[in-house]
């Protein structure tokens, strides 16, 4: 999956010289004024893109009266007498809440809730075919934080997990937080953690590929934002001490002014934890001699702060549609190179995350996520790739053995960390 916001990153050198232009690549289709019915887009979302079918037959008077009244009433009871049978004695313990508040969605921006509403029932829709499990969007109209952490607490007994999706930063690090502290759940916010696995998963197998240890490698993230502080936080967490991370200002250290106050809370608590070897300046700085670059910002990344990094350097440019940094262009610099795009190689996807970390959650009724959770399913990722190559570090997405190795590693996991719970 790719970065969300589109604000450029500057940098201090000039653009690439006369070096032969890369082949464009196709972005974003313009809709049009009016919807075509007989575009096969369109046709597809017609009528949207879920249905709700029974899992129990209604053929007579007997099915009716144990499917509902009168039979109904005695689980009723004994859920009121022990609350643990809800995930028992109904679909509970298999049904995610996919929230959003439509401000960050996609390369889209704050397109509002309504027009959030069939990006989230894709989002159902892949739950479904790769983990079966049911998904329900609920797109809200506000964008106040505590009005949406009021909403999604209040619908908690309906839901075995959240999964929130396209909020905007830094908003989403508050709500995600004060959901985790106020249910007893999984509360899992994509758009930072699935990026960050996915993307750990596909850097194991590139280090193997490029024969460097993946925690002595220079690792730059371009974007400060949801999915740039997640990504960062994981891979700190897998051993890599050398993270360098720059938003639109430039790289993030505890020197800049900007950061001493106001709401940018994430950026400074970055600026304590990256930065080891207390770089400035802008990205051509940090690039200089960086074994990985982490594109989530977009905008466009000049050809010869490319040419700076190490030798056998590693380039993810995940920016949709557009990567920051062309593979054309990659390709010329780097050993490995991917992009959040279905049409090249090396595609870092949210599906090969987010589907089987929540599969292994529910199935030991896991009370939350943890960090712990979070690198079990980036091990899982990359185990599926059992000879990674430059052209192959990450799994496809329609590979069935992913999910299922995910949700056993991340149950596992949860485990482990003490937070599974059994079945009464």
């Amino acid at each position: 999956m790719s970065a969300k916001t589109l604000s450029a990153v500057p940098s201090s050198l000039p653009a690439p010289g006369p070096a032969s232009p890369p082949s464009p690549l196709p972005s974003a289709l313009e809709p049009p004024q009016r919807p075509d019915p007989t575009d096969p887009v369109f046709a597809l979302h017609a009528g949207g893109k879920l249905e709700v079918v029974p899992r129990t037959p209604l053929r007579d008077r007997r099915d009716l009266a144990l499917a509902y009244t009168p039979g109904v009433a005695q689980v009723s009871l004994a859920i009121a007498a022990d609350p643990e049978l809800l995930d028992v004695y109904t679909g509970r313990g298999n049904t995610v809440a996919v929230v959003s508040d439509g401000t960050a969605v996609l390369g889209l921006g704050d397109i509002g809730p309504g027009a959030a509403m069939p990006v989230m029932e894709g989002k159902a829709l892949l739950f479904k075919h790769f983990a079966g499990i049911d998904a329900v969007p609920i797109c809200l109209a506000t964008t106040d934080v505590h009005e949406i952490v009021e909403t999604v607490a209040r619908m908690a007994p309906t839901f075995g997990g959240i999964n929130l999706e396209d909020i905007s930063a830094p908003r989403c690090f508050e709500i995600e937080r004060m959901l985790q502290e106020r249910l007893a759940m999984p509360v899992f916010h994509d758009d930072q953690h699935g990026t960050a696995v996915v993307a750990l998963a596909a850097l194991r197998n590139a280090a193997l590929v490029v024969g460097k240890d993946l925690e002595a490698m220079r690792v730059v993230i371009s974007g400060a934002g949801a999915a740039g502080a997640a990504i960062a936080t994981i891979l700190h967490g897998a051993g890599v001490l050398d993270i360098v991370v720059c938003d639109s200002r430039g790289i993030l250290h505890t020197g800049r002014q900007d950061l001493l106050a106001g709401p940018a809370e994430h950026k400074r608590r970055l600026a304590l934890h990256t930065n080891p070897r207390r770089l400035s300046g802008g990205l051509a700085e940090a690039m200089r001699g960086a074994d990985v670059y982490l594109g989530v910002s977009g905008g466009t990344v000049p050809e010869p702060v490319v040419a700076s990094m190490a030798p056998d350097a590693v380039v993810f440019a995940l920016a949709n549609p557009t990567p920051e940094v062309h593979p054309d262009v990659a390709h010329r610099h780097a050993a490995v190179v991917g992009t959040g795009r279905s049409d090249y190689p090396n595609q870092i996807n949210n599906v090969l995350a987010f589907p089987g970390i929540f599969r292994g959650a529910l199935d030991v009724r896991a009370t939350r996520v943890t960090e712990g959770m979070k690198l079990a399913a980036a091990a899982a990722i990359a185990a599926c790739v059992a000879e990674p190559t430059a052209g192959e570090v990450v799994p496809s997405v329609f590979d069935e053995r992913v999910a299922p190795a995910v949700a056993a590693a991340v149950a596992a996991a949860a485990r482990a960390d003490g937070v599974a719970r059994t079945l009464p």
